[in-house]
């Protein structure tokens, strides 16, 4: 949006500048001028203490309320705590050898405070915080103006605290004439919007609060306009592309008469849209979202054959080798012998055997191969097809955009590109981020799909989190199989927070559930006796995973201990029970994801959520949310809320970091649908040179970063 790409070091100098590098990879002036403050407080205020995240880099405006230094026991140096306060609750700020400290910390002095927040002996503590004092001989009126001027809150980190940012914006912003408009001035005068100049200065320097509030509103204008003028800009381009026509024969008659079952009404209707697609002579670029088993693979697999019968080839592109894998066993199962013949399904990863890797790359490039699964190896150079028509991404948001793109033009003529994620998206970012995608949604689930009951377990109930076990054993000698996911693959070692060279050792929390851990105690669990556990994790050789993964689905392994590599995929009808150790480590759709691994057979799945998260906290309230609905599109909804587009997003637009920083898709969806329209006016009546310039750059980048 922005278009000054000065490097920060000959402004700021070079340690700066790296430190800016390093902590938020800035380090153009467009970058730093593009970190926006998070919220504004005021000298007169307090921030309230209680609200405070643990574990997180804070800025918190306090008052001294006392001081005090103690020689540490059984070693040299002391420890200087300071306490303040914001009217209600208590912080403690602990410092190591530094007493000289108190005399600016004394009583009654008021100021920020910068650094991560922790618990140290039941008390919420900052170590070695970095801190600015306000001054307090002002009186009068020059007072009350200097006490009510916003200040600016950055996201902050390690050696950068926020006035720090704020004093390095202020040089870039005096080293800086003006910075060019991008819009034309008669559509933010329509608007009521101030120029993207002075919105710049005052989002960064307000005197009044009203002045970051206009600096918002035009920034928020911005983006949401250079959001909608990018997708515009796709739309209008592919309008000019040409695919060959491909319509469904005897392949696709020989595959549905074969089915035990019949389809959904939403796979019937999602695939006439498709045929409708392909079938139309112009590429199809359509998001397929869907319940985890809502029959998303047979829709894909139903178009793959389509485009087979007129000896196009298609490529399903998964992002883990397990995943791949999966994808290539299902759907020859799906196939059956015949037509897995007739299409010669071939796998190509990067731990294929040679022989394999050479025969797969051959019957690729000669045609053979009319259906290739594959992993990032799909993407190589090596990697040639005689005639890629049809292009399927699953999970489409753990890829960038030019990984995408890589893959698409290896076809001759443009492929039809479909994409698939069982992550449902609500509508108002779907129109937001997959603007230039036609959509479409499937919300049924096959006839046989068995309900999963969900439960929110506390690690301060012994007797219920006993109880887990001895469910999972229940589950077992029923003659079914669980999982048992953790957040970390390995215990670390104990951390110790260093200060200036100097350690001082600080309580620290339980550390969360680790998969090699797990697996060993439970064989010693006595509910769990006897049973046969297995272990699932990334670091793993492909071999090793490939080998437990085929075991538990075989039935030999019966419960399997595991990270979050089996979130998407994983298919195993007989898994009906899902433990998830400290679940509040994970999102929403995460939770909602793991807990779709079971329920996928013939009986009813139970999802246990084990966690030691406080009744009432933010992270209790995601766990309660999705104990409470089985329905991913609420869930998806209340996880935007929750977390924000900036996480949610990932990089499913821009092939990086979401570039929404200000606009909010549900709060903004208004603003978003006008900027639809005004974007689309823009490309017809042809773009003005500085944007036409600044969405050149913004593509680039994407590209690169992807």
């Amino acid at each position: 949006m922005l278009n000054d790409s000065r490097k920060l070091g000959a402004l700021l100098g070079e340690r700066t500048a790296k430190a800016f590098l390093k902590h938020f990879g800035i380090e153009t002036v467009e970058e730093l001028l593009a970190h926006f403050p998070r919220r504004y407080s005021k000298r007169g205020e307090l921030t309230q203490i209680s609200s405070l995240p643990i574990g997180e880099m804070v800025t918190v405006v306090g008052e001294v309320l006392s001081t005090s230094n103690r020689r540490l026991k059984g070693r040299s140096g002391s420890l200087l705590e300071v306490v303040i306060t914001d009217g209600t609750k208590q912080l403690t700020l602990a410092f190591f050898n530094q007493a000289w400290r108190q005399k600016d910390l004394h009583q009654g002095a008021r100021g920020l405070f910068s650094g991560r927040i922790g618990i140290f002996s039941n008390k919420l503590q900052l170590a070695h915080p970095d801190y600015e004092l306000f001054e307090t001989e002002l009186t009068g009126e020059e007072a009350k103006a200097w006490a009510d001027l916003p200040i600016p809150i950055y996201p902050a980190a390690g050696s950068l605290s926020t006035w720090k940012i704020q004093k390095a914006i202020d040089i870039v912003l005096t080293a800086t004439p003006s910075v060019d408009g991008i819009l034309p001035e008669s559509l933010l005068a329509s608007e009521g919007l101030i120029s993207l100049d002075e919105a710049i200065r005052l989002v960064h320097q307000p005197k009044q609060d009203v002045h970051w509030q206009q600096a918002r509103d035009s920034l928020r204008f911005h983006e949401a306009m250079f959001l909608q003028l990018q997708l515009a800009k796709l739309r209008q381009a592919r309008t000019n592309q040409v695919a060959t026509s491909r319509s469904s024969g005897e392949l696709l008659g020989i595959f549905d008469k074969s089915l035990p079952f019949s389809l959904t009404s939403g796979q019937e209707e999602v695939g006439e849209h498709i045929a409708k697609d392909l079938a139309s002579g112009s590429p199809m670029h359509r998001l397929l979202q869907g319940e985890v088993g809502s029959g998303k693979t047979l829709v894909a697999l139903r178009a793959i054959l389509s485009v087979a019968e007129s000896g196009g080839q298609s490529a399903l592109l998964a992002p883990t080798e397990v995943l791949a894998s999966q994808h290539y066993e299902s759907i020859r199962r799906a196939l059956g012998p015949e037509l897995s013949e007739r299409l010669g399904v071939r796998l190509l990863t990067g731990q294929l055997a040679t022989a394999d890797r050479k025969r797969a790359l051959l019957d690729m490039a000669s045609g053979k191969c009319l259906l290739a699964i594959g992993t990032h190896a799909l993407i190589s150079e090596k990697v040639q097809f005689y005639d890629l028509a049809f292009v399927i991404v699953d999970e489409q948001h753990r890829f960038g955009v030019g990984q995408r793109e890589l893959l698409r033009l290896k076809g001759k003529t443009s492929p039809h590109v479909l994409t698939m994620t069982a992550t449902p998206i609500p509508r108002t970012m779907a129109i937001t981020v997959f603007g230039d995608l036609e959509i479409s949604t499937l919300t049924e689930l096959p006839a046989g799909r068995q309900p999963i009951s969900s439960h929110v377990v506390e690690v301060s109930k012994p007797a219920l989190v006993s109880r887990v076990w001895q469910r999972v054993a229940e589950e077992v000698a029923a003659g079914r199989q669980a999982f048992v996911v953790c957040p970390r693959i390995e215990g670390d070692t104990q951390e110790e927070q260093e200060f200036e060279g100097e350690e001082l050792e600080l309580e620290q929390s339980v550390a969360p559930a680790a998969a090699v851990d797990v697996a060993e105690a439970l064989k010693l669990n006595p509910a769990l006796a006897g049973l046969s556990i297995g272990l699932l994790h990334g670091r793993q050789a492909n071999e090793e995973k490939a080998s437990v993964m085929a075991a538990f689905a075989a039935g030999e392994i019966q419960v399997l201990v595991s990270t979050t590599v089996i979130e998407v995929g994983v298919n195993v009808p007989n898994a009906t029970a899902m433990v998830i150790l400290d679940a509040d480590r994970f999102g929403i759709s995460q939770l909602h994801q793991l807990r779709g691994r079971v329920g996928r057979g013939s009986h009813s799945g139970v999802c246990l959520m084990v966690t030691a998260s406080e009744p009432g906290s933010l992270a209790m309230q995601r766990l309660e949310a999705v104990a409470s609905t089985t329905d991913g599109f609420k869930l998806s909804e209340l996880d935007l809320e929750l977390r924000g587009e900036g996480d949610v997003l990932g990089d499913v637009q821009s092939g990086g970091r979401s570039q929404l920083k200000l606009l909010r898709v549900i709060r903004d969806a208004d603003l978003i649908a006008r900027a639809k329209v005004f974007a689309e006016d823009l490309i017809a009546s042809g773009l003005p040179a500085p944007l036409q310039l600044a969405l050149e750059k913004a593509d680039a980048q994407a590209l690169k970063r992807s």
